[in-house]
């Protein structure tokens, strides 16, 4: 599988200046491409190209450090890069249908308030109009017994 990066995380990765790098890519020697406006290297082939094998490094002072030191350091930082972005995907992804349940959930709020919200309405208009019959009632009482007591009266 070929790893894909920009010449500055390369460059950054490899400890070398951008015009040496592009040196390199001129002499042959650093495999790139140019996608959507931007220089890409691919590692594995170019970060062999620049340390052959045998080859010993010096880190610090009087310290050797091989080839194939440097290879799989290399490598295992690719396989955590990849790895994290993985998790990244797979953290958008959850992310997203959270927010879609949370969506669906405001909507599913949203209509039972518009249900409530018309069956209050509707009791409400009820209780005026059990209000007006009450009113109706009274005064229909109030006039019956005052003809009552009239009555009686006389």
């Amino acid at each position: 599988m070929q790893t894909w990066l920009t010449i500055g995380e390369f460059c950054k990765l490899v400890h070398l200046k951008e015009d040496i790098v592009q040196r390199f890519i001129e002499e042959g020697k650093v495999i790139a491409k140019e996608e959507s406006g931007q220089l890409l290297v691919e590692v594995s082939a170019s970060t062999n190209a620049l340390i052959p094998n045998g080859a010993n490094v010096v880190v610090e002072e009087n310290h050797l450090v091989g080839s194939n030191f440097i290879e799989k350091t290399i490598g295992t930082i690719l396989n955590l890069h990849e790895k994290v972005m993985d998790a990244k995907d797979e953290t958008l992804t959850h992310l997203k249908g959270e927010n879609e349940f949370l969506k669906e959930a405001l909507y599913s709020m949203q209509d039972l308030y518009e249900q409530d919200r018309k069956t209050i309405d509707a009791l409400t208009e009820q209780l005026k109009r059990a209000n007006e019959e009450i009113e109706f009632l009274k005064r229909k009482y109030k006039l019956m017994w005052g003809k009552a007591i009239e009555n009686s009266a006389k």
